[in-house]
This record gives C-alpha cells, sequence and structure tokens, in this order.
C-alpha cells in the first residue's frame, strides 16, 4: 500500500508499507515537491503494489503535498489568459477547437452558460499566485484606507413586544 508524507519543509515521499518477518516496514518509492506524471510513473514502476495514478494524487492531496495540474489544464490557463487580454484565434482553430471541446459550429453550447463572474476571472486564471498575493494585499490596504460612517447611538429597528 502506498502512501504520501511529509518529509521536510516543501518535500514529500511516496512510501510503501509491507510486512515483513521482523515486522512492518516501510520504503521509500520516490520523494518530491510537487506530484506530476514523472513521479507517479516512478512509484508506480518501483511499488511491489502499483496505486492507480488518481490513486496516488489523492494521497498526495490528503498529505497537504501540491499536485501538478495536467498540460492540457495548463495550456487552456494560458489560451484563457491571452483570449481575456484580447488576444483572438485564427477562424480555424477556434472551429476546431470548439469542435474538439463538444461546442460544435452550430453554437449549442455544451453545458450550462458561463457566468459573468466566471468571465471576469478568466484574466487571473493564470496568474502566478505571487501576483495574486500582492493584488489581495493591495484591496485589503485600499479597504482599509477607506473612511467609516459613524452610527447613532441607538438601532433604528422596530422595538419587539411580546403578545
Amino acid at each position: 500500500m502506498a502512501y504520501v508524507v511529509a518529509t521536510r519543509r516543501d518535500r514529500y515521499e511516496v512510501r510503501e508499507s509491507m510486512r515483513t518477518p521482523a515486522g512492518p516496514r516501510s520504503r521509500t518509492l520516490a520523494s518530491f515537491r510537487e506530484l506530476d506524471d514523472e513521479v507517479v510513473e516512478k512509484v508506480r514502476s518501483r511499488a511491489t503494489r502499483p496505486p492507480t495514478a488518481e490513486g496516488l494524487r489523492e494521497a498526495a492531496l490528503r498529505a497537504g503535498a501540491p499536485v501538478a495540474s495536467p498540460p492540457v489544464d495548463d495550456a487552456a490557463r494560458r489560451t484563457l489568459r491571452l483570449l481575456s487580454r484580447g488576444e483572438r484565434l485564427q477562424p480555424q482553430l477556434k472551429r476546431l477547437l470548439l469542435d474538439a471541446l463538444g461546442q460544435g459550429t452550430n453554437g449549442a453550447a455544451a453545458g450550462p452558460p458561463v457566468s459573468d463572474a466566471a468571465r471576469a476571472a478568466e484574466q487571473w486564471i493564470d496568474t502566478p499566485p505571487e501576483e495574486r498575493g500582492r493584488a489581495l494585499r493591495e484591496l485589503l490596504e485600499l479597504a482599509d484606507a477607506l473612511p467609516v460612517a459613524a452610527r447613532g447611538e441607538e438601532i433604528g429597528f422596530p422595538r419587539l413586544r411580546s403578545a
């Protein structure tokens, strides 16, 4: 059985437990900073009972380890970021992409419509965490700088009376 443990700061190990005549033992199959496809393959090749890739990703998430997103997700994020900045696809590429995503060329949506909030978030989809953090700090500093309106002594709600 394979499992993931934190070893040092920002380091994790995939270990396999096994039964021996001297009692239970574990051996390290791989160590990593971020679980990616290369680490998954290394673990699967070294394990006596290879775990599934999905099971290994779930174990890493339970241990708090960062898990790399699939390359197609990274490409989608980059594409959405460029589109939100005004870049445009060539018409043929757009048709091929829509067809591959299942929307087709007739304009029928493959799923529920995208919300305005999701469209507004497109520009942040591929933004590095450092830049997101900087923007959040600036927003919080702005909120702290806003003046607070003074309230009166009494709250303007009607008095509650029991019958």
